[in-house]
């Protein structure tokens, strides 16, 4: 499934969010002027192996850069299509500096957990998927009755369809959890995707959220696609 739009109007300029976007957009921009070889060179560099965290102390810097670079088009297109449609409504909720402040700590648990499940790896990590999990766990609390139009492929068919965003985002939760605990049964089988960061970036997005979202008397009124008011 793949999402199109939600229904949930953004009320404040969403700074934080742009920010966000445009910071991994240069830094993929830089990376499209490298060469294979230097680009590569540049993941090996930033980009997050779990197994090189307790031999260098330097590594502990990847569990940040890593989170600003991308595979290629279909990655960074995703990951930032998915940002920009969850995370200006989060923000409204958080305020642009709590927000940021967020966003960060979820991407840092998330590589983490990463780590946790993967200290052997070698391969190198990249990607914003983990700290965009965590919006996606927050925006699944704040606006759970919120509407996602969502294009299904069923046979090659590309259906558009509007479920619940507490469906949505809650199918894909387990999804990442399901495909997570098969990547460790089959490692061969699903490889390429931090189906852990994922999951740990949801769970700290939960964990995290009544810390950073405003408090209630400092927000402004509720709408109707605001259904639960916390």
């Amino acid at each position: 499934m793949f999402p199109i739009q939600d229904t949930v109007q953004s009320r404040s300029i969403p700074l934080a969010t742009w920010g966000l976007i445009l910071l991994n957009g240069l830094v993929f921009l830089q990376e499209l002027t490298l060469s294979p070889n230097q680009r590569e060179q540049l993941i090996a560099l930033l980009g997050l192996v779990p197994a090189r965290l307790g031999s260098d102390a330097e590594g502990w810097w990847t569990l940040a850069t890593c989170m600003f670079l991308h595979g290629g088009w279909m990655h960074f297109l995703s990951n930032m299509w998915t940002l920009y449609l969850f995370g200006d409504n989060v923000e409204d909720r958080m305020g642009p500096a709590r927000y940021l402040i967020f966003y960060l700590l979820c991407g840092l648990a998330a590589n983490l957990t990463h780590c946790w499940i993967n200290a052997d790896s070698t391969v190198p990590t990249i990607g914003a998927s983990g700290a965009i999990a965590g919006v996606l766990s927050a925006y699944f609390v704040l606006f759970p009755t919120a509407r996602i139009l969502t294009l299904v492929p069923i046979l090659f068919i590309p259906f558009v369809v509007e479920v619940p965003a507490v469906f949505y985002l809650g199918l894909w939760f387990v999804s990442q959890l399901f495909s997570g605990t098969l990547s460790l049964v089959h490692p061969t089988f699903y490889q390429g995707v931090a189906w852990w960061a994922h999951v740990g970036g949801f769970i700290a997005g939960l964990i995290l959220l009544p810390i950073f979202k405003k408090p209630s008397p400092r927000y402004r009124r509720y709408y109707p696609d605001e259904y639960w008011p916390w």
